[in-house]
């Protein structure tokens, strides 16, 4: 902690703060895209994509879940997504799920999570989507193919949002999956076909 915090703590000197980059952020953001991804830690959105501060509107949580439009309740995930539609206008939204997932581990293997709750109830949104291919239609999907199936339902589950359907609709909008390798740093990009390929270079 103490390198983070170093780090931290020697930003002011590090950045330019006096430029004006920097000074234009400070008057508003209007990033390209919002990118939807994991909490995990390898995951890294700036370094996958080479954003810089300002060019993408970030959205993490376990599992890069993207909840059914008119879910009970307050949820910050669709409080997001309006904003990044409604007030920001992006005209991308990125859904990235990646190998090595801990969450969509546990929905593969069915892990009992009894001892985590709050995880057990969140991972709930995503589990009856990838029921076909976990509980039994496969002998054994691979981590991958569960990881990919959820980019597929949490776009879709992108669409039952009124500000991101009409956006579809009028062409203002465009919904891209991609599966990002934790460990070789390929990004594969699902296409028209429904299949993941690697991003040509």
């Amino acid at each position: 902690m103490k390198a983070l915090l170093d780090h931290a703590r020697t930003l002011k000197r590090r950045a330019d703060f006096e430029s004006g980059e920097y000074r234009k952020l400070a008057e508003g953001q209007y990033p390209e895209a919002l990118f939807i991804t994991c909490s995990d830690s390898r995951v890294i959105p700036a370094l996958i994509t080479g954003a810089q501060p300002g060019e993408i509107f970030e959205l993490r949580n376990a599992g890069n879940i993207v909840p059914p439009y008119g879910q009970p309740g307050a949820s910050g995930e669709a409080a997001t997504i309006e904003y990044a539609l409604e007030v920001l206008g992006v005209q991308d939204i990125v859904v990235c799920g990646h190998s090595h997932c801990g969450a969509m581990g546990a929905l593969k293997s069915g892990d009992d999570l009894s001892g985590l709750p709050g995880v057990d109830a969140w991972l709930e949104l995503a589990r009856p989507s990838l029921a076909p291919l976990i509980d039994g239609s496969l002998a054994d999907p691979s981590l991958s193919d569960v990881v990919q199936l959820n980019i597929v339902n949490q776009l879709a589950a992108l669409r039952s949002y009124p500000a991101a359907k009409e956006r579809l609709d009028s062409g203002r909008l465009r919904l891209h999956g991609w599966y990002y390798e934790v460990d070789s740093g390929q990004v594969h990009e699902l296409d028209e076909d429904g299949l993941f390929r690697e991003h040509a270079v």
